[in-house]
């Protein structure tokens, strides 16, 4: 079948949602399917970005198989007012690359951004082609939770748009339980409707290995015991609050706090630890995709932190990575949803209520006064993810929604 995949971030760019999409699109493309993606330019994450992308309207590349239709961002200014309004403005702009791909049998869109529905929907109705909306972050109502959205006339507008790409989706995907029961419960969503895919992890490229590898010998963590965060430092993970946790590992000189990635919250994190005079606590940038499994497998423990303020049903990417790479989970998140009931039920690591830097530090020190119990818990959590979260199984399941939309969307036309 023919594949069309819309999405704001892609490889080159550096985090979770560029790479997932990117694997699901190189499976698909792998498994004999005609895959073309519509994307951005590259510049998230990206401390320096390739010359080929500068300066053009659009660009067409082929990487693993995939045909790649990239279209030139928004002129913005830099910063979070960026990341922003891009969340607006892309999706339209998107639309000119419908002008540029073959037609498809089926358009794969992924949200956030929410509006990229609307893209789906026009190019959708240009081509005759059903379109799946996979949901990976609920909006608008996180951003209501994180209190970045308050004006009643705004959440009104996005929550209007909400609903109308449910209503106009052929099929919506969401990667957990919990989210497909806020969304028939609580948004109305029929639900024959919503689908649950789990999202995955690579568990070839991201395995249990040594911990003193290059990564830890050029960063000097030999003879330490580390707990680390890898990836965005968002809104909505609280970081300062992980910062905070050094206060209470001060007495322990071989602790360190490992912080590897960039955001918007970076540099309140870096200010909080200077304010508090921590020297446990180091900060490196974004690493690249081939480094991140040394990340992983040179910590002893790897951290999970959200806000407390987050209501919406929430399964960090990054706790599927931890268990892949053998090492134990310790996340500080509502201990309420579909996050806490996999670790439990992995018996992988330990949560602790959100925003809670002491009780944060217990978790950490609890792993590490007991060496064998961090090691089996790892163990526990490369065993459930090679069981339930493998990449080849949950991208069947995609390719399986892929199939459905199209013999709905045949049926409709008989």
């Amino acid at each position: 079948m023919k594949i069309l995949a819309l999405t704001k971030y892609f490889p080159p760019e550096i985090g979770t949602a560029a790479h997932l999409f990117f694997e699901l699109c190189e499976t698909l493309a792998r498994r004999g399917h005609e895959v073309s993606v519509i994307t951005a330019m590259p510049w998230y994450n990206l401390e320096e970005v390739d010359p080929r992308y500068r300066g053009r309207l659009t660009l067409r590349e082929d990487m693993a198989g995939i045909k790649v239709w990239r279209i030139a961002n928004p002129p913005l200014p830099a910063g979070t007012l960026k990341l922003k309004l891009g969340h607006v403005l892309a999706p339209p702009w998107f639309c000119l690359g419908g002008w540029l791909a073959d037609r498809p049998d089926v358009i794969l869109v992924y949200s956030p951004p929410l509006l990229m529905g609307l893209t789906a929907r026009f190019l959708g109705k240009l081509w005759g082609a059903p379109f799946i909306f996979s949901v990976q972050d609920l909006y608008p109502q996180c951003l209501i939770d994180l209190g970045q959205l308050q004006s009643r006339p705004l959440i009104r507008f996005f929550e209007g748009m909400e609903a109308y790409i449910y209503r106009q989706a052929s099929l919506i995907a969401v990667h957990s339980r919990g989210n497909r029961d806020f969304l028939t419960e609580v948004k109305g969503v029929p639900a024959r409707k919503v689908r649950v895919a789990p999202n995955w992890v690579d568990t070839d490229l991201i395995r249990p290995g040594p911990k003193e590898n290059d990564f830890a010998r050029r960063h000097h963590l030999k003879g330490k015991f580390v707990a680390s965060f890898a990836g965005t430092m968002g809104i909505s993970q609280g970081i300062v609050s992980v910062v905070k946790c050094g206060r209470y590992l001060q007495d322990h000189s071989d602790i360190v706090l490992l912080l590897v990635g960039g955001g918007v919250d970076k540099t309140a994190a870096m200010a909080t630890a200077r304010a508090l005079k921590l020297t446990n606590v180091q900060f490196l940038p974004m690493q690249p995709r081939e480094v991140y499994p040394q990340v992983l497998a040179a910590s002893d423990v790897c951290l999970t932190p959200l806000r407390k303020d987050i209501h919406t049903p929430v399964v960090p990417s990054k706790i599927l990575s931890i268990m892949a790479a053998g090492r134990a989970v310790v996340a500080s998140l509502p201990l309420e949803g579909d996050a806490p009931e996999i670790i439990r039920e992995a018996c992988c690591g330990l949560c602790v209520e959100p925003e809670n830097p002491q009780a944060l530090a217990q978790a950490i020190l609890t792993f590490h006064r007991d060496p064998e119990g961090c090691a089996a818990a790892g163990q526990n959590g490369r065993r459930f993810v090679e069981a339930h979260f493998s990449r080849e199984a949950c991208v069947a399941r995609y390719e399986a929604l892929c199939q459905e939309a199209m013999d709905q969307a045949k049926r409709g036309g008989q």
